[in-house]
């Protein structure tokens, strides 16, 4: 399989958008390209510049796959130049974290793995998190092909996850969190597998009640549901609040540390519906100051 190019991409920079803790399943390679897995591709995705204009080039992809998987998972049907206008026109502090990760992207990702990435998150590091998965999905996963001479694996489906123990997965080295994957994925298999699970959050009439419903899963708290719902469901309002927003809020809006409600009202009324976007800019601005 060849390559496909995307000619005239904007807004979008791999780091700001593989590096600002969404997803884990992708690495950096020496040439500031980026390879990785989503939807069973294995595939390396790198910026071009051409004349005036930059291409988005995917390797490893056919131009019906790109229709069909990257185009949606890359989100690039949305304007985020228009986005970035409206929330940083009249707050100083947005406009200033938006120039430290503009080329970010919210991916589609699946909701599955999204359920069991952000689930192995707690507690965690980014490095962590990326080893803990690849090894879940190197011992218990199907093969999704090969790229560059590497192997590439797929999350394992709830029902293969479900008929595991915390034992079978002591090599994963996921702590305590195994029990939660393997009692959450029970769940989704007893309420009709991830599309059923899928359907019913579809229906949910806010992001609170796509992120009540999740919160019924096993190691499933506030902060990682609204995870799930912004990169699992493509809730843009979702407002996910971890210990570097905690931060942020405080140290750019002045809001207490502890003040997980003032955080979101504030997200609510200021970022509305492009909170989680929001979030991904002072995610990644925060971070950046502080590593």
């Amino acid at each position: 399989m060849g390559k496909y190019i995307y000619e005239g991409v904007k807004d979008f920079d791999l780091d700001h958008i593989f590096d600002c803790g969404q997803c884990f399943r992708w690495s950096r390679q020496p040439d500031g390209s980026y390879t990785g897995i989503a939807m069973g591709k294995a595939v390396n995705v790198s910026l071009v510049e051409e004349s005036a204009r930059l291409d988005l080039v995917i390797d490893n992809c056919s131009e019906d796959d790109f229709e069909k998987i990257w185009r949606g998972y890359l989100d690039l049907d949305r304007d985020y130049g228009a986005i970035k206008e409206t929330l940083s026109a009249s707050d100083e502090v947005m406009a200033k974290a938006i120039c430290g990760g503009e080329g970010i992207r919210i991916l589609k990702q699946e909701l599955w793995e999204t359920m069991v990435s952000f689930i192995i998150s707690q507690n965690n590091n980014i490095p962590r998190i990326k080893g803990c998965i690849e090894n879940l999905a190197r011992l218990f996963g199907d093969p999704a092909g090969e790229y560059g001479g590497v192997e590439y694996y797929n999350v394992p489906s709830p029902e293969v996850m479900a008929e595991l123990t915390a034992e079978d997965l002591a090599p994963v080295r996921l702590g305590y969190r195994a029990p939660y994957l393997v009692e959450t994925a029970k769940q989704v298999v007893a309420k009709g597998g991830i599309d059923a699970v899928a359907a019913e959050l579809a229906a949910a009439e806010s992001p609170e009640a796509a992120c009540e419903y999740l919160r019924g899963f096993h190691g499933v708290g506030p902060k990682v549901a609204s995870c799930i719902a912004l990169f699992g469901l493509g809730r843009l309002e979702a407002f996910p609040i971890d210990v570097w927003v905690r931060r942020v809020m405080n140290r750019l809006y002045g809001i207490d540390e502890k003040d997980i409600k003032g955080m979101n009202a504030y997200a609510a009324e200021h970022f509305g519906e492009n909170g989680g976007i929001a979030q991904q800019y002072l995610f990644y601005y925060i971070r950046g100051l502080e590593e």
